[in-house]
């Protein structure tokens, strides 16, 4: 029953990025709708997303409490960024799809899917776990991978340090992640009224996403589409690299076997859908960004079952 609940909540993503492609063969999406999709992601619905799921899932003292188990995420995401990185010079990554390249490597659906899938696996118990390992995921997306994705586009700026990447870094997404954290470790409440508002604008991220992945890859000639070195390494990185090193790092460790079983199970979750829109709005390889989202999205109904089978 558990992995039938989990191949559900993948088989919905799929669902909404069908739904995006009937809907853009139908003219009812068009460029410039795809367009408003991935501002209104971007600019309104990410922020709200970040300041509801962290402000009604943690208080001051959870959030210190759940600390030691940073190591392990933290740890495991650094190697495979760093993997990843090395894995892109290696195999000789296109220039204008080394972030995009990189970024799927090492970061995860840690939310989207990540959170209904573990529910479905271990129950309400996983959520504190979840969480955790989505506030390392989705600070290292924020900072690092946006930095690297924001390098594909043309114009951009090849130090992290330069004004041009401050601004390209500082987005509304991670504006919205550092002041809920403020707003935790200083136990200040916003009131209600706010929190549900950012509720039901959070509530638009998947859907948006996923409907302006369905109209990406309408515009892609799927027949042209092979399974060329780089999709292959980023299946291997998504997979097999980023849950080994979880398993590799955590094993020795004193935490609750909840805690490493969860942390696994959301490195081995597909791409994070927000390359895609990350990507058009630097104008890096979108396209590939989408094929890789939807992609591993599909075959995170083999891997979910496995990795199950092995904890």
């Amino acid at each position: 029953m558990a992995l039938l609940n989990a191949f559900g909540s993948v088989f919905s993503i799929i669902l909404m990025i069908l739904i995006g492609y009937i809907l853009t063969d139908k003219k009812w999406i068009n460029d410039e709708n795809a367009q408003l999709f991935s501002r209104l992601v971007l600019n309104l619905s990410l922020p709200a997303l970040m300041i509801t799921n962290l402000m009604s899932n943690f208080d001051k003292d959870k959030l210190l409490s759940l600390g030691k188990g940073l190591y392990v995420p933290f740890t495991s995401i650094a190697l495979s960024y760093l993997i990843g990185k090395l894995v892109s010079k290696l195999i000789k990554v296109a220039p204008g799809r080394k972030g995009v390249f990189q970024s799927i490597f090492f970061v995860s659906n840690t939310i989207f899917i990540g959170l209904p899938v573990n529910l479905a696996l271990f129950g309400d118990e996983s959520v504190p776990y979840v969480l955790l390992y989505y506030i390392v995921n989705t600070t290292f997306f924020w900072t690092i991978g946006v930095f690297e994705i924001s390098k594909d586009g043309t114009g951009s700026s090849k130090s992290i340090f330069s004004k041009d990447t401050l601004k390209r870094i500082i987005s509304p997404p991670l504006l919205g992640f550092i002041f809920a954290i403020l707003l935790i470790l200083l136990g200040i409440r916003l009131p209600k009224f706010i929190l549900d508002t950012c509720k039901y604008l959070g509530n638009l991220t998947t859907p948006l996403s996923m409907l302006f992945i369905g109209h990406t890859i309408y515009s892609i000639d799927v027949k042209s589409i092979k399974i060329d070195k780089d999709i292959i390494a980023l299946l291997i990185g998504r997979f097999i690299i980023s849950p080994f090193l979880v398993i590799l790092i955590s094993r020795p460790l004193p935490l609750p076997e909840l805690m490493k079983h969860v942390f696994v199970i959301q490195a081995a979750m597909p791409a994070m859908t927000n390359t895609a829109i990350m990507a058009k709005a630097y104008d890096a390889d979108y396209e590939f960004a989408a094929i890789m989202v939807t992609i591993t999205t599909i075959l995170s109904l083999i891997v979910i079952p496995i990795y199950k089978i092995i904890l």
